[in-house]
C-alpha cells in the first residue's frame, strides 16, 4: 500500500501517545497517507494530566516546517498546539512562504485535564492572523466559547457561535459538541452556503484522551485525498467514533482511543 498523500503536522507532542503530535502520525498512517512533522512543544504528560511544557525556539519550528516542505511539499497541513504568540507569527511566516491551500487548524487550548496550554495575547493573535488562513478550523465548545467570547449551552448557540467564527475569515467551521452532556453528540459544520448537523450516539468511556487531534488529522488525511471537506468531516468523525468504541483502557487516567481502528492486518502477518 502506498501511501495516498503528504501532511505536515505543526503540533505539540504529547509523551503518552494518546494526543498531539503522536496522535496525528498514528491517525495519518492509519488512514493511509505519509505524515511530516514540525514540533513546537514538548510535554510531559500521561493519562492523568500534564506534568510540563517545554517550548521550541519559535524560529527552530520555522526551520522544521520550510526545510522540510522545500524537499517533499505537503498536499496539507494540519495545525494544532501553537502556545505562544512568537510561535503564531513563526507558523504564518512559513506557510506564507509554502503557499499550502488545504490548512486545517485545530485551536488547542486546554488539555483534558484542565491545563491551560495557550496564553491571553496569543489567543488574540489567533483570532486576527491565523484563523482566516485556514481552510477549516474545528474548535470543541470551551474553545469556541474563548473565541466568541459567548456561552454555548444548546445548539442554537453552538450555531451562533459558528456563525461569528465565520467573520473571521475562515471559509469552513466544524464546532465540536461533544463538551454538552446530552446522550447524541452534534457536531455543526458550517460555511457561508452550508449548515449541517452531524449527529452522534455518545460512547460511554473516560478513555477519550486526543478525540480532538485524532478528528483533525482524520479530517486534514481525507481531504488531502481528494474528499469534499464536508466529506471529510462526515468520514473522520466516524473513524473517531470507531476509535473510542474499541476502548484499549490504558492508564489511570482519561485513556487514548485506538488509532488501528482503521487497519484489517493481513492475514499472513497475524
Amino acid at each position: 500500500m502506498k501511501p495516498k498523500s503528504k501532511i505536515l503536522i505543526i503540533a505539540g507532542s504529547d509523551s503518552s501517545g494518546g494526543a498531539g503530535i503522536q496522535a496525528d502520525i498514528k491517525t495519518i498512517t492509519s488512514l493511509g497517507s505519509y505524515a511530516m512533522t514540525a514540533v513546537t512543544a514538548v510535554t510531559s504528560q500521561n493519562t492523568t494530566g500534564v506534568n510540563s511544557v517545554i517550548s521550541v525556539p519559535p524560529k527552530e519550528i520555522e526551520k522544521q516546517i520550510l526545510f522540510t516542505s522545500k524537499d517533499i511539499k505537503p498536499d496539507a497541513i494540519k495545525i494544532g498546539m501553537l502556545h505562544s504568540t512568537k510561535v503564531i507569527l513563526s507558523v504564518i511566516k512559513s506557510l506564507n512562504k509554502i503557499k499550502v491551500k488545504k490548512i486545517i487548524l485545530d485551536p488547542v487550548m486546554v488539555a483534558k485535564g484542565g491545563f491551560k496550554l495557550i496564553d491571553d495575547k496569543a489567543i488574540k493573535v489567533l483570532k486576527k492572523k491565523l484563523i482566516k488562513k485556514a481552510f477549516l478550523i474545528t474548535p470543541n465548545i470551551p474553545e469556541a466559547e474563548v473565541l466568541t467570547n459567548t456561552k454555548i449551552k444548546n445548539l442554537n448557540d453552538m450555531i451562533k457561535a459558528a456563525n461569528i467564527l465565520l467573520k473571521f475569515g475562515v471559509k469552513n467551521i466544524l464546532l465540536k459538541g461533544g463538551h454538552n452532556k446530552l446522550k447524541s453528540i452534534n457536531d455543526v459544520f458550517l460555511n457561508k452556503k452550508e449548515l449541517k448537523i452531524f449527529k452522534s450516539k455518545r460512547i460511554k468511556t473516560k478513555n477519550t484522551h486526543g478525540t480532538g487531534c485524532t478528528l483533525s488529522s482524520a479530517i486534514t488525511t481525507f481531504f488531502a485525498c481528494g474528499k469534499t471537506i464536508n466529506k471529510s468531516c462526515e468520514l473522520a468523525i466516524k473513524y473517531v467514533n470507531q476509535s473510542i468504541r474499541s476502548n484499549v483502557n490504558y492508564g489511570k487516567g482519561h485513556g487514548p482511543i485506538n488509532h488501528l481502528s482503521s487497519i484489517k492486518i493481513d492475514r499472513k502477518y497475524r
